[in-house]
């Protein structure tokens, strides 16, 4: 019998870096320029309550200013869920979505929860309204998937020991590791330290053995390995989605191309 694992991301890599940070603030602007630099890709969720508002994005500007990242929900006017009721927590993101949607020209489908507060009740409502993953504040400090992706936990915030975390995300091995890294931009500006995101874009951004993407493109691509179609012999491969997933069998990197059945 043939030994199959799921033990890599698009191309064949076995790392994967994705970003994200919260509140759509002009400092935005600057962390992507490190990030495009770097060829890091990022998510960022926007309060869409702040849009046109002093201190925060421009809406006839955002589908450019996030260009080649991603925009998603942080609920309409940054509540804590767990302290509103059901109506209210749909309302927020609902409203949130749909003025995103219409501002950036495409289905937003994430969501981070303000403050990092949220409950079981916060959980169904915003699947509910298509919601697909949404992003917590609980540190794991491990590149481990995510069981659960509308309880996503992050692998750190970009405060915390990031530098740290790099030389283990790199090292070498065939497990799956996910790197997850967040924030508020303006941290950097109050803080004066933009060089720790330089420095760490410099480091682990450009290599040609981590795969960079947005929090959505993380979940498209796991969502398409779960529904890969395998034979019970392990030797055929039907991959029923729009995107190519890669794996190995007996060691080897093997690709299953979108809507390809592949036998070995």
């Amino acid at each position: 019998m043939h030994r199959v694992v799921f033990n890599r991301f698009p191309g064949g890599v076995s790392r994967c870096l994705t970003m994200s940070y919260d509140d759509g603030v002009p400092e935005d602007i600057r962390l992507i320029e490190i990030f495009n630099k770097n060829g890091i890709k990022s998510t960022f969720f926007l309060n869409s309550i702040n849009l046109d508002r002093d201190g925060f994005m421009p809406s006839e500007e955002i589908k450019n200013i996030y260009k080649g990242h991603e925009i998603a929900c942080h609920m309409m006017t940054h509540p804590r869920p767990t302290t509103i009721p059901g109506t209210s927590k749909l309302v927020e993101t609902y409203e949130d979505r749909k003025i995103l949607e219409r501002a950036c020209g495409y289905p937003v489908r994430g969501l981070s929860y303000p403050f990092g507060n949220y409950d079981d009740e916060t959980v169904e409502v915003i699947k509910s309204v298509g919601i697909e993953y949404a992003r917590t504040t609980v540190s794991t400090r491990s590149f481990d998937l995510p069981k659960d992706f509308l309880r996503w936990h992050p692998t750190c915030r970009h405060r915390e020991d990031l530098a740290e975390l790099v030389e283990p995300f790199l090292a070498p091995g065939d497990d799956l590791r996910l790197f997850y890294v967040w924030g508020h931009s303006y941290e950097f500006s109050r803080s004066d330290n933009w060089n720790i995101i330089e420095d760490f874009c410099r480091r682990v951004g450009g290599r040609d053995d981590v795969w960079y993407a947005t929090n959505i493109e993380v979940v498209d691509y796991i969502n398409a390995t779960k529904a890969l179609r395998i034979s019970i012999d392990l030797d055929t491969f039907y991959n029923p989605s729009a995107i190519s997933v890669w794996l190995t069998v007996d060691g080897m990197t093997l690709e299953i191309p979108a809507g390809k059945t592949v036998k070995i």
